[in-house]
């Protein structure tokens, strides 16, 4: 009998999987962060340990389990309250390379940890593959053909941004992209959506919410998941439905769910990705730095990661702006407008970044026609969110109004990078 360890934080997603686990006979041990895990996981064969109990946390785990599934949500740990081991102290160099980056490259090198000492992990999927989304109609709602439509394009727009550790779910309206999921989660998107005037004009429910891995995600310790509050939310967003990538997003206390979605008029749906055309490769860029402070080789990273975000949403008329914190993408502009971007991201710095200018606002201009007070409150709104700098892309008849922005870059203490395609 397979012996299975779940390393649980937040939510019910840890005592689902002992549930599923157990239903079908195989034993099950859970290893429980303190002030994180659910009380309710005295109902199975547990462990509790403090987030400095490394050696612990191992030690259970190897005596208890074959295999490990890391699940649940969890805050970052008073540091003041951590009582640390003798194992805590050992690993205190991985455990230090564990910060910083994006959430994909964060959690990769949480997985790498854990088989360093011997551990054999895996994903939801491989322990309670009956939590996974199927194909097709999930609910007792169908999906409409327009909504359909509007799910490929936020499948699209999902792809489109392979690479860049953005975009797990989109909010498509009638060919409209009106939110990119970023570091803020699901639930926070689409609070965001309902407040658009966008989603407040709508009369009767339309679009969808689509979501799904992003490209190279690590799914063993972050398979994207929807449960009754995601209907919840997306039911009082005004939206006609939820579509998920069949086979790779979890549907938690499915019962519940599908009752909520029924009784709401929403549709829930699988459906399989499809292939997507190749769009036409924009030309390199080439900056120009305009002004007096440059960008350092850091900030020259995240100007780079901006510039193909903004690049590959570029064909479907969305992401014109992107803000970029040590190559991790903060927020991408969808329908709320620059302004809104900017303040979204100022909630989502990084520990420990706050008190620094550092990233970059990176923006594709489009049109010729940006008048200079625009502009003046755009460096301005940077410089209070904390960034080192703005990188504008685009035709040279585009970037002609900020050619004279100079001074007032200079003023706000901020670099300003032109890079003419």
């Amino acid at each position: 009998m397979t012996r299975i360890g779940i390393l649980a934080g937040g939510g019910r997603l840890p005592l689902t999987i002992a549930e599923s686990v157990v239903a079908r006979g195989e034993s099950v041990h859970i290893v429980a962060i303190e002030g994180e895990a659910d009380p309710d996981i005295a109902r199975f064969p547990h462990t509790w340990v403090n987030w400095g109990q490394i050696g612990r946390m191992v030690a259970t785990l190897r005596a208890r389990a074959d295999r490990l599934v890391i699940a649940g949500g969890v805050k970052r740990p008073d540091l003041r309250r951590i009582r640390p081991d003798a194992g805590f102290f050992m690993s205190l160099p991985q455990i230090l390379g564990l910060l910083g980056g994006g959430d994909d490259s964060v959690l990769s090198r949480v997985v790498r940890f854990f088989e360093a000492k011997g551990l054999s992990v895996c994903g939801v999927h491989d322990v309670a593959p009956d939590l996974l989304a199927g194909a097709g109609r999930l609910g007792g709602v169908a999906l409409r053909g327009e909504d359909e439509a509007d799910a490929e394009l936020g499948f699209a727009v999902r792809q489109a941004l392979e690479g860049i550790d953005a975009g797990q779910a989109v909010v498509v309206a009638r060919g409209q992209v009106l939110a990119i999921e970023g570091p803020e989660g699901t639930d926070a998107m689409l609070q965001r959506v309902a407040a658009l005037p966008a989603a407040r004009g709508l009369t009767a429910p339309c679009g969808v919410l689509a979501k799904g891995p992003k490209p190279g995600q690590e799914l063993r310790v972050d398979m994207p998941a929807i449960g009754p509050r995601t209907i919840e939310q997306a039911a009082c967003t005004r939206l006609a439905g939820v579509v998920v990538e069949t086979g790779a997003v979890l549907v938690l206390d499915r019962g519940e769910a599908m009752r909520a979605a029924d009784a709401a008029g929403c549709a829930v749906h699988g459906l399989a990705p499809q292939a997507i055309r190749p769009q036409r490769k924009v030309g390199a860029a080439k900056g120009r730095v305009i002004g007096r402070l440059r960008p350092s080789r850091r900030h020259a990273a995240d100007i780079e990661t901006g510039l193909a975000a903004v690049a590959a949403l570029a064909p479907f008329a969305t992401g014109a702006s992107a803000v970029v914190v040590r190559r991790y993408v903060l927020a991408i502009e969808g329908a709320e407008g620059v302004m809104a971007t900017l303040e979204r991201a100022a909630t989502l710095r990084q520990w420990g970044l706050r008190w620094h200018k550092v990233g970059a606002l990176v923006r594709r201009a489009e049109e010729p026609n940006l008048e200079l007070s625009v502009l003046e409150a755009l460096l301005a709104q940077a410089a209070m969110q904390g960034l080192a700098g703005i990188a504008v892309t685009g035709r040279a008849a585009a970037l002609a109004p900020y050619e004279e922005a100079a001074l007032r870059a200079d003023n706000h203490g901020l670099f300003l990078v032109l890079c003419e395609v």
